[in-house]
């Protein structure tokens, strides 16, 4: 794992964040000597939704559910 300065960091930002893409590596980003963050690369997959088909739709789901009961209406 590569650790950088955060004045090394902030000089190189673009580059860092591409080979942390492309490598799949974490870094770590440091000041004065002490981790303050962590990169790491994005586990990226497209078939990963994890509500897709668990949900039904039964009915009208635009209109109110109870519009007869409605103060505002009468």
């Amino acid at each position: 794992m590569e650790t950088l300065s955060v004045s090394k960091f902030k000089a190189t930002c673009l580059a860092v964040l591409e080979d942390v893409r492309r490598q799949k590596k974490k870094v770590i980003i440091t000041k004065r000597g002490k981790p303050i963050a962590e990169i790491i690369p994005v586990n990226h997959q497209k078939d990963d939704i994890p509500l897709k088909d668990t949900l039904i739709f039964l009915g009208d789901i635009v209109s109110p559910v109870a519009e007869d009961e409605w103060e505002v209406l009468k």
